[in-house]
């Protein structure tokens, strides 16, 4: 089922006994061994087709999603009609829908659309649909707006078989729950936005809007983001759209996709240590190695975290390596919208079963260090006023999810055209435990309240 166009002959189990054939013309997505979904053409109709191909659950799949589009219908919820299901030739279990025309998913309009009060208004049309399934006993399990179609003004929910429906109405602390999904779209800065979607998904509930639905609300934004950033940190960590593992010798490599684009991930760890001697070498001591190059037509900076011995080696080979905790921290703070230079690979050497040394490579960071943009005579009282403003949020978002620094002075914070951005994330936390985090935020701060008052004096 490589090549496109190709034709799909299925048995059908449902209605009636009888083989149907197909014309599967595009592949809209796949879940290699697990679902294929095509746009297909059926007695000279556009139907969509889902094949599930797992070894042992996919009957259980199959019957889930045939169940969950007649439910949909019986409830009279925006869904495609569910047509006839049945096995291929191969014995994979298919199911055949009506295909709904002219609709783009959600998330799709949602991601062309620039103007935020249009994007409010679509996630206003989502929680509508979103009301009317609760109110029916609709819950949906994997809510996204990928999983919605859109036509007109018209919003249809897609994939049932992630669905759970119940005889009564969902309860409002589970429909605000996903309410905060939906929210996870918006900018968190926008919190009237936030405000006006539960507002309008309470009303559609013909629910009173009260200033602890909005508590409850925050809470669980809160929640999800926690839980999308560990989902986001696992796939970090492995090869997906976005990220490629490589291993090969004595090396373990993570790269982003857009990063080694068009060029091999190889030549470059081969040639890490002569690319670094060739750039501009920003630091060179004991612990790291710095330095600032051109790959790819990128500037980066790639940091070495030299081997320091035996033990140092044994116990960074039981902790993981530097550059791989940095890798998360970098993309951690990306997911937390904190503006950090984007990881673009790290890279570990070993020598047996040890870890010997390691490299981390991001973007670079054009902009000044903390201390010097405050002393600067040629920034104004407004910019100087602006960035103090912005790293205080900065700050205060840091504390939001429990994160510690753990060495937060001046010189760690650039302030760049895009506002301040942290760097050198070596001894930063996430921390799990609130008694631990106070402890390590406290000496934070203390430390930057150092550096403020040094620079201030300085500055007087």
């Amino acid at each position: 089922m490589t090549e496109l166009p190709f034709q799909l002959l299925i048995k059908r189990s449902f209605p009636k006994n009888k083989t149907e054939s197909l014309t599967c013309r595009s592949l809209l997505r796949a879940i290699p061994g697990r679902r294929w979904v095509y746009d297909a053409l059926w007695n000279g109709g556009d139907v969509i087709v889902k094949l599930f191909g797992h070894k042992i659950n996919a009957r259980r799949h199959l019957k889930r999603e045939w169940r969950g589009l007649n439910l949909l219908q019986r409830r009279g919820l925006n869904s495609p009609a569910p047509l006839f299901f049945g096995k291929t030739e191969d014995g994979q279990g298919a199911v055949v829908m009506e295909r709904i025309a002219d609709s783009p998913t959600v998330l799709d309009v949602f991601n062309k659309t620039k103007d935020i009060t249009e994007k409010l208004d679509l996630l206003i049309l989502v929680c509508k649909e979103l009301a009317k399934q609760h109110s029916k006993g609709v819950l949906q399990k994997d809510l996204h707006l990928g999983n919605f179609l859109l036509r007109d003004d018209k919003v249809f929910a897609i994939d049932p078989g992630q669905m759970y429906f119940s005889s009564g109405e969902v309860g409002k602390k589970k429909s605000l729950s996903q309410i905060a999904l939906l929210a996870h779209s918006l900018p968190e800065q926008k919190t009237k936005y936030i405000a006006m979607l539960c507002e309008q998904y309470l009303k559609a509930r013909s629910w009173r809007f009260e200033k602890s639905d909005m508590a409850l609300l925050q809470k669980q934004l809160t929640a999800h983001k926690k839980r999308a950033v560990r989902r986001g940190l696992k796939k970090s960590l492995r090869t997906s759209k976005r990220c490629l593992k490589v291993k090969a010798d004595r090396y373990v490599a993570m790269f982003d996709k857009s990063f080694c684009q068009g060029a091999e991930p190889l030549d470059f760890i081969e040639q890490i240590d002569a690319l670094m001697d060739a750039g501009e070498v920003l630091k060179n001591g004991n612990t790291c190695y710095v330095s600032r190059l051109t790959w790819n037509s990128k500037d980066i900076v790639v940091k070495r975290y030299n081997h320091k011995g035996f033990i140092h080696s044994l116990r960074h080979t039981i902790k993981r390596s530097r550059a791989r905790r940095c890798w998360l921290h970098g993309h951690r703070l990306c997911m937390l919208n904190i503006t950090t230079p984007k990881p673009l690979a790290y890279i570990e050497k070993h020598k047996r079963l040890l870890l010997w040394n390691c490299y981390l490579v991001t973007e670079y960071a054009r902009g000044q260090k903390l201390y010097d943009f405050l002393r600067d005579d040629s920034v104004t009282k407004q910019q100087r006023s602006k960035a103090t403003r912005q790293v205080a949020e900065l700050l205060e978002k840091l504390g939001k999810y429990r994160i510690s620094h753990g060495d937060l002075k001046h010189s760690n914070i650039l302030i760049t055209a895009n506002g301040p951005t942290i760097i050198d994330l070596d001894a930063m936390t996430a921390h799990k435990w609130g008694r631990l985090y106070k402890l390590r935020r406290a000496k934070d701060l203390e430390r930057f309240a150092k550096h403020s008052r040094a620079c201030f004096d300085d500055f007087s």
